[in-house]
């Protein structure tokens, strides 16, 4: 595939669903097989990143967030930039989420390109755009409290970011998720933290919009409440269970 198919297929709206429900079978059989997440994002979320980049220019910064282009996965690689916040801010709090997990943005980048070829490195917008959508998804786990570590705290994540995006692959595993709380012990909390991951990112502010080099720099508490971020309570009274 060249860089112009690359486009071309972006913005064609076509949708692969036989891919997306296989790669969604080994995905409930198998949640740490992250792999499978960007198959079907690949699968079923053409056309996202041309209307997110789209909808970028029409923000207040959003011209010069473009025109910049900053790789944020080649930021968020620099030990020192992650180190170089202070202390309750996001960026702390982002570099505490990777230590205590032992993700990293070059881990991500490399699962992203598990069967991808060069062409999804393209200098263009929309592959840009599609790179940056995949490199603050672990911001998000430290913007809305939502564990990474956690199976039910990543299907909450993908909730809400299906309504930020409203890209049907996040739709679909959010909907497979949503099949396996109901098998689940607790089928209604489970079901109602999912409900709730939904609706704060339909309330919350687009953070797709974000300067995140400046959001890194604010303190926690103030940007969950400038961004109109809830507080998963749902989600939390479950892991409060015995």
């Amino acid at each position: 595939m060249t860089p112009a198919s690359l486009i071309s297929a972006d913005i064609s709206g076509r949708k692969d669903w036989r891919t997306a429900f296989a790669a969604l079978r080994r995905l409930l059989s198998d949640a740490n097989d992250t792999a499978q997440v960007f198959r079907i994002m690949r699968a079923l979320n053409s056309g996202t990143a041309k209307s997110g980049y789209e909808r970028l220019l029409r923000t207040q910064e959003g011209g010069r967030i473009a025109y910049e282009r900053v790789e944020l996965a080649e930021r968020f690689s620099d030990p020192a930039f992650v180190r170089g916040f202070p202390d309750g801010s996001v960026g702390a709090a982002y570099a505490e989420f990777l230590a205590r997990t032992g993700h990293s943005a070059e881990g991500l980048v490399a699962v992203s390109r598990a069967d991808w070829d060069i062409s999804h490195e393209a200098l263009h917008p929309y592959a840009w755009f599609r790179r940056r959508m995949r490199d603050i998804h672990d911001i998000w786990h430290v913007l809305t409290g939502y564990r990474a570590d956690d199976p039910l705290g990543e299907a909450c994540l993908v909730a809400f970011s299906y309504a930020q995006t409203r890209g049907l692959g996040w739709g679909l595993i959010a909907l497979g998720a949503g099949f396996r709380a109901v098998r689940s012990p607790i089928p209604g909390p489970a079901l109602r933290a999912l409900y709730q991951g939904y609706r704060h990112g339909r309330r919350a502010a687009w953070l797709l919009g974000e300067d995140y080099e400046r959001l890194l720099a604010e303190p926690l508490a103030h940007a969950r409440q400038r961004l109109g971020i809830g507080e998963p309570t749902a989600y939390r009274a479950i892991r409060e269970l015995p």
